[in-house]
């Protein structure tokens, strides 16, 4: 009952960037944990490698991410560039605005609490 209504309305803030939720997905990933494999994104984001071969595609494209030099060379590291540091941090401040408004009347107390329920919901799912 969350999910759709927030991954609509989080998209229409994202379309003012001209980028959709899975996209931000990488963004935010590799803001906050430098160059990533593929494999690595599939994981995180519970999707397929293709999936994610796709979206950073798109990303490269757009010049947001780029190739980092890796020891092996099948392996295929991303990381984002200076342009896509700069969307990065203009997009966090519509997110952080976004984030601000749906969590209106819910103490930080009441946030950490159900962030913890579901982490605990998803660690049972994956099981």
């Amino acid at each position: 009952m969350l999910y759709r209504p927030f991954e609509n309305r989080l998209n229409v803030h994202l379309a003012e960037h001209q980028l959709y939720r899975a996209q931000w997905t990488i963004l935010y990933y590799l803001a906050h944990n430098g160059s990533v494999t593929l494999v690595e994104l599939s994981h995180y984001m519970g999707v397929e490698k293709p999936t994610v071969t796709r979206t950073m595609s798109r990303l490269e494209e757009l010049g947001y991410v780029e190739h980092v030099p890796g020891k092996d060379k099948r392996e295929k590291r991303m990381q984002l560039s200076e342009a896509g540091k700069q969307v990065y941090k203009d997009v966090r401040v519509t997110i952080d605005d976004y984030e601000q408004a749906i969590l209106e009347g819910i103490t930080e107390q009441e946030q950490m609490e159900t962030i913890r329920i579901m982490e605990e919901i998803r660690k049972n799912i994956t099981k």
